[in-house]
């Protein structure tokens, strides 16, 4: 069969170069989102799951789009 690979020429592992490496097992926490209703409402979600859960609840006719935000660094304290 034409481009189907064998089990030998699959690349698995190899796709990532030597130097990649994970750096830490916390959960990717870089983003709130925001979950827009056409009705001009909207809700606000500190995880992906939950915003992707609530898309799931709502028919699509009442929904119009997730907004993607970075969320507000915080300061640890020090000089101002």
């Amino acid at each position: 069969m034409v481009g189907k690979l064998d089990p030998e020429e699959r690349v698995l592992d190899s796709v990532l170069p030597e130097w990649f490496a994970q750096t830490s097992d916390d959960p990717y926490d870089r983003h709130n989102y925001r979950l827009h209703f056409k009705n001009g409402k909207s809700a606000d979600f500190d995880d992906y799951m939950n915003v992707q859960a609530a898309w799931f609840q709502y028919e699509s006719k009442f929904l119009s789009h997730i907004e993607i935000l970075d969320k507000k660094k915080t300061t640890g304290g020090g000089f101002k």
